[in-house]
């Protein structure tokens, strides 16, 4: 028998935190985030991490585990996350694996088989100096599968794309085999109402954030780590910054931050709804 994991996906602001929480103290569970921002270390009110408050006693894995310096990959998410599901079961408690990055939930408890392929630090960082579309084209070029697949996705993934393509020599999507799934999955999403509703919640959260202190804390950030890449391609800092650089008013940054992660939200949705395992459930 697979080892069993329950997998709370969703989009921003659908109520998955405490979902995860509430679901964990009734079946004794622990929480392995399922994000990727939830990894850094002083990632906390642009990301809408949980506080320690929020947590509620219940025990929560993979957040603040490493510097926004590091590149922790989907490679290394697969190691963590893996190795913190047994631990959990081993302790007779439920793991929940809950969050909104896609690629983490396809790696860790889809069939998806992830390439073994060390970064090439020099490629990257010449594919980085071209335009997406760019990039897009190439890789239609080298891999017309692989692009068709994901063709809608951010750029770092399309760089990585290009990356295990070029070092292996054959098309990523070749290197993409399925796999039998570990873990017998129970895939749970928040019910949401309707777009709108998640919209609004969305620009509450915006609003939250300001009072909280985000500006604060990009700047705060921004003094300790510099314009390094995972700071400022973080939805929230990214818009931030344009306030504190002159280039938008306060306005006018966060306005951007609403649209931004509506817009994300909406990504999230198409790519979990692809799931046909995954339903939708009241929150706890």
């Amino acid at each position: 028998m697979k080892p069993k994991v329950i997998a709370i996906a969703g989009p921003t602001a659908s109520g998955k935190t405490k979902m995860a929480i509430d679901l964990a103290k009734q079946i004794n569970g622990e929480v392995i985030s399922a994000d990727s921002r939830y990894v850094y270390k002083g990632f906390n009110i642009a990301s809408a991490k949980p506080t320690l408050e929020e947590q509620d006693g219940i025990p929560h894995h993979l957040i603040d585990i490493v510097e926004p310096e590091v590149d922790y990959s989907v490679a290394d998410y697969y190691d963590d996350a893996r190795e913190k599901i047994y631990e959990i079961i081993k302790r007779g408690k439920t793991p929940i694996v809950a969050g909104g990055t896609g690629l983490y939930f396809r790696v860790l408890l889809e069939n998806y088989n992830l390439p073994r392929v060390e970064a090439n630090p020099e490629l990257r960082a010449e594919l980085e100096l071209r335009e997406k579309e760019d990039l897009l084209t190439e890789l239609k070029l080298l891999d017309p599968i692989g692009y068709e697949k994901i063709k809608n996705a951010n750029k770092r993934r399309i760089i990585r794309a290009l990356e295990v393509t070029k070092i292996l020599n054959k098309p990523f999507s070749e290197c993409s085999i399925e796999k039998e799934p570990e873990f017998d999955v129970k895939w749970m999403m928040p019910y949401i109402d309707s777009r709108e509703i998640l919209y609004e919640r969305i620009n509450k959260r915006v609003d939250i954030m300001v009072e909280q202190g985000i500006i604060d804390e990009t700047k705060a950030l921004l003094a300790k780590h510099g314009r390094i890449k995972n700071f400022i391609c973080t939805i929230g800092y990214q818009e931030i910054l344009t306030y504190l650089d002159g280039e938008a008013t306060l306005d006018e940054a966060l306005e951007k931050l609403k649209q931004h992660s509506r817009n994300y939200a909406k990504r999230q949705l198409t790519w979990f709804r692809k799931n046909p395992d995954l339903k939708t459930f009241c929150n706890i």
